[in-house]
């Protein structure tokens, strides 16, 4: 790994993975999540760093960042990352940087808050 990319990964985030179980008595699916690495990060909110839009009178916000990790067998799309107990979603990625030195992901926040009649 590059001596500079190291030296900027100072955010400790959390990487879940979705778990389904099937209930045994009613065969519905339940769905839990669970750890999947807990690793350190270098994460950069993208600008504009925040942007709301309004949809039937509820204000979503939404918060991209681009995160980058050391190199990560098996991470994939379908997780999420924890950063500051803040569930954020995988957006896009995660791509590979360099011979398996490192990986980028972008992620988003997402927050809603009732409009005020």
């Amino acid at each position: 790994m590059p001596l500079d990319l190291a030296s900027k990964l100072d955010t400790r985030i959390r990487i879940e993975r979705k778990l389904v179980t099937r209930d045994p008595q009613y065969g519905t699916e339940q769905v839990t999540w669970g750890q999947f690495a807990c690793v350190w990060a270098e994460v950069k909110d993208i600008l504009p760093s925040k942007a709301e839009r309004l949809a039937d009178s509820i204000q979503i916000g939404r918060r991209p960042a681009r995160i980058r990790i050391r190199y990560l067998a098996g991470l994939a799309a379908d997780m999420r990352i924890i950063i500051h107990n803040r569930i954020h979603q995988i957006i896009s990625g995660p791509a590979t940087l360099g011979r398996r030195e490192a990986m980028e992901i972008i992620v988003e926040e997402h927050s809603s808050v009732g409009a005020a009649p």
